[in-house]
């Protein structure tokens, strides 16, 4: 249960294998015209981006926010995933059992995806189709900027065979990657639940994700919001239009900040981007009615 006076209870769920790992849950006043799921990038977990999820709760969403397993508020096998196909049968486990909640069934449901998250979210169309309504990608991670180098790169598929285990530093850790706003840097810097380590079982399974995902636009056939930071230090927004331009559905709409970047929750007036969603999730609401 979060502190007093907070908007969102800290729950748990269980997922197939054993592992528990936990949520937030908005507070929501009256009967939710739709559910909104977010998944977190990388490094970030759902204390980043309690503005707008309190936001869209406000505006009658049932809002989630799932922290991944071994990030966030799960210290358990921390920066270590078992496969990105584990991943994804979490988030597919957790939308199934909505039903628990009286949402699933008979609301439309959103998968929010941030960042690292984004792979997540479109991985799932192809893994798990049918269990959302519409997507929202908010500078997806598909085609990334920072990187490890080529012998990095071998050290870590090396290690991987051996001592999967072994922990890396993520080349996200300059807090300037992510925003140009000093409040929001200083607060990335203090943040404990911040992942700065990732196993090398970790980032090889990204990287299959990343080739799972070379054949996914074609599966992908549900509405899509795509959010882009014209300052992005972090992802590629040439070759993220370029990749969602080939998704199966027709309904795309795309989005870019001028100025912004990468955490458009940090950014001086996050205002904007929160009203669009909600707008593009308000027009989604009505077609459905």
């Amino acid at each position: 249960m979060a502190d007093s006076g907070s908007t969102y209870q800290v729950l748990e769920h269980q997922a197939g294998d054993g592992y528990r790992w936990k949520y937030r849950q908005y507070q929501l006043d009256g009967v939710p015209r739709g559910v909104v799921v977010f998944i977190h990038g990388i490094q970030s977990h759902a204390g980043w981006y309690e503005h707008s999820c309190t936001c869209l709760s406000q505006a009658g969403y049932q809002v989630f926010f799932l922290d991944r397993r071994g990030s966030g508020m799960n210290a358990e096998e921390r920066g270590d995933v078992p496969s990105f196909r584990r991943l994804l049968d979490d988030i597919a486990e957790f939308l199934t059992a909505l039903p628990r909640t009286a949402a699933r069934g008979t609301l439309p449901v959103f998968l929010a995806g941030i960042s690292w998250g984004g792979k997540l979210a479109v991985a799932l169309e192809r893994r798990h189709p049918g269990l959302v309504d519409g997507l929202i990608l908010m500078c997806p991670g598909f085609f990334a900027k920072v990187n490890f180098t080529l012998w990095q790169r071998l050290g870590i598929l090396f290690t991987r065979l051996f001592r999967p285990g072994t922990k890396y530093p993520i080349p996200l850790n300059e807090p300037d990657l992510f925003t140009a706003t000093p409040h929001w840097q200083q607060f990335l810097r203090d943040d404990p639940l911040r992942l700065h380590q990732a196993s090398a079982r970790l980032l090889v399974e990204s990287a299959r994700l990343d080739g799972y995902l070379r054949f996914t636009p074609k599966y992908v056939h549900v509405p899509v919001l795509l959010l882009l930071a014209s300052e992005d230090r972090i992802i590629r927004n040439d070759k993220t239009r370029e990749y969602v331009g080939r998704f199966a559905t027709p309904n795309k709409e795309i989005i870019e900040y001028a100025g912004a970047h990468h955490t458009l929750e940090f950014e001086p007036d996050p205002e904007k981007w929160i009203g669009d969603v909600r707008a593009w999730l308000d027009k989604h609401i009505d077609v459905r009615a």
